[in-house]
């Protein structure tokens, strides 16, 4: 068995978790929306509003405190009077995004009633690809003036007497990719960022906003583009956004596992280019970080190729996760927490049916293998994240170099008198023998340690087989004068939990 040390200090925290560092997102493509959420004629859909409880029973798990909407690449198409008012006269549409028709019968209100029901706040983007400033402006007065103006006045025709009261706001989505409607070079989008920020600001000192980072970083203009941007919006904008996907295509599944290290360097270079322009602006703000796009993409590509387009809700990038998928989720979401003082927003791309950690049919939901380390880190996850130093056993990677066989951080819940360890053991063949010194929490014991792991780092949860990737509590730790020791199975994603006594 291989051997790990963890360090760490009950003084020494990194940060306060931000609970948005565990939304999610829901676009306007595939089934996300329609056969997702809402789907009126569905046994299980409530039948006042169409939305479906089966899968509103699945979010309320993950513990979502937050759900961008409506995109995504979505957005850069829309006109958000498409979507409210009396839905027999909303229009169809050609969406060119993802060459489907988009029917516009789930709305804007609609989605603020479905939250609500899910117990989640909205992230709204407003569309800076073929619309502007007085687009954004209009949307917002429809959303949170009270009443008395043109745009409010049509919220309350249109049944919500009370504003929205959204106070988070997306400036655009991935507007440096060349996929994009609208899409722009940095210059362009910085400024439209900044006019369209500091306009809706006036109308609404209280919002946040999040302007668009790189859209990955593999991309030749990442840097770059962040810095031109932040030169011209910085004063304007709250949050810089990040976005990125892993894939095994080339089945190398230690390779893949190793992505949860990219993720690390790309937080920290974003990082680093923030502060090199908060140097240069003499600015006393530090800009944080919203990653609100990342997940695991690969295994629909080549079915989408085959779809026929201009229909309604295909069924687009319906990826099946398998087990090391939810290795990877569990490791990625690990890497968001050791970067909580900066990390403050994360969005999983996306929440039902569009790579997804929970799928629908029209006689079922069930959980995807993702849903397990996210639904635990976002219900055990909150408190502060302290800083730790792990010895690991290393491992090759041909793209990173030497990574850790050992993803792991450490959250405190001082309210709660409880210490969490989320942990990764990415060998596939030897277990590893953590040790981490404790003595600084007296009175504290094991309550559980819960094991996600399987034999085949190919299996996957289907409806008729929804149990067959799925946690057990029969992890072996134990707290011994002080000292935590545990036994990490060779491919397994674990969760202790300490509790004081």
């Amino acid at each position: 068995m291989k051997q790990a040390t963890l360090h760490t200090d009950r003084h020494f925290a990194l940060a306060q978790v931000d609970p948005r560092l565990y939304g999610s997102f829901l676009e306007h493509l595939g089934r996300a929306v329609y056969e997702g959420i809402y789907q009126p004629m569905h046994p299980a859909a409530d039948l006042l509003r169409g939305f479906r409880r089966d899968t509103l029973e699945l979010v309320r798990g993950l513990n979502v405190p937050v759900v961008r909407y409506p995109g995504g690449n979505f957005v850069s198409g829309l006109r958000w009077e498409d979507t409210v008012g009396p839905k027999e006269n909303r229009p169809r549409r050609a969406e060119l995004a993802w060459g489907v028709i988009e029917t516009n019968e789930f709305g804007l209100d609609e989605f603020m009633e479905w939250c609500r029901a899910a117990g989640t706040a909205p992230m709204m983007a407003v569309n800076l690809g073929t619309r502007g400033v007085d687009a954004a402006r209009n949307l917002l007065e429809y959303c949170n003036f009270k009443s008395g103006t043109a745009y409010s006045d049509m919220r309350v025709r249109n049944g919500a007497r009370a504003p929205h009261d959204i106070k988070l706001w997306c400036l655009g989505n991935e507007m440096d990719g060349p996929w994009q409607m609208g899409h722009k070079t940095a210059h362009e989008y910085g400024r439209i960022a900044a006019e369209t920020g500091r306009v809706m600001k006036l109308l609404d000192p209280t919002i946040e906003l999040v302007a668009c980072g790189s859209s990955a970083w593999h991309l030749p203009w990442f840097g770059q583009w962040e810095s031109e941007v932040l030169a011209e919006c910085y004063d304007e904008v709250d949050y810089l956004s990040l976005h990125q996907y892993y894939g095994n295509a080339e089945n190398d599944t230690p390779e893949f596992l190793a992505r949860s290290a990219a993720m690390d360097r790309f937080i920290s270079e974003v990082v680093a280019i923030c502060d090199a322009e908060k140097a240069k602006k003499r600015s006393k703000k530090t800009m944080h970080l919203s990653f609100d796009e990342w997940n695991v993409w690969y295994h629909s590509h080549e079915q989408d190729k085959k779809l026929e387009k201009w229909v309604s809700a295909p069924h687009q990038l319906e990826d099946v996760y398998n087990f090391e998928d939810a290795l990877l989720v569990g490791s990625m979401l690990i890497t968001l927490l050791r970067h909580a003082d900066r990390v403050k927003i994360a969005c999983l791309a996306q929440l039902v049916n569009v790579i997804a950690p929970i799928m629908t049919s029209d006689t079922a939901a069930w959980k995807q293998t993702t849903y397990y380390p996210f639904a635990y880190t976002s219900r055990f996850g909150r408190g502060t994240v302290l800083q730790t130093v792990a010895q690991s056993p290393m491992y090759t990677s041909k793209d990173l170099g030497e990574v850790p066989c050992l993803d792991t951080v450490l959250v405190h819940d001082e309210a709660g008198e409880a210490l969490t360890l989320f942990a990764v053991n990415k060998d596939l063949r030897e277990d590893i023998g953590l040790n981490c010194d404790l003595r600084q929490f007296e009175g504290y014991a094991v309550e559980r340690h819960v094991v996600l792991t399987h034999a085949d780092c190919k299996a996957v949860n289907t409806e008729a087989a929804p149990d067959t990737v799925a946690p057990r509590e029969d992890g072996v730790s134990a707290l011994d004068g002080g000292v935590l020791t545990a036994t990490l199975g060779s491919k397994s994603w674990n969760m202790i939990r300490l509790v004081k006594r």
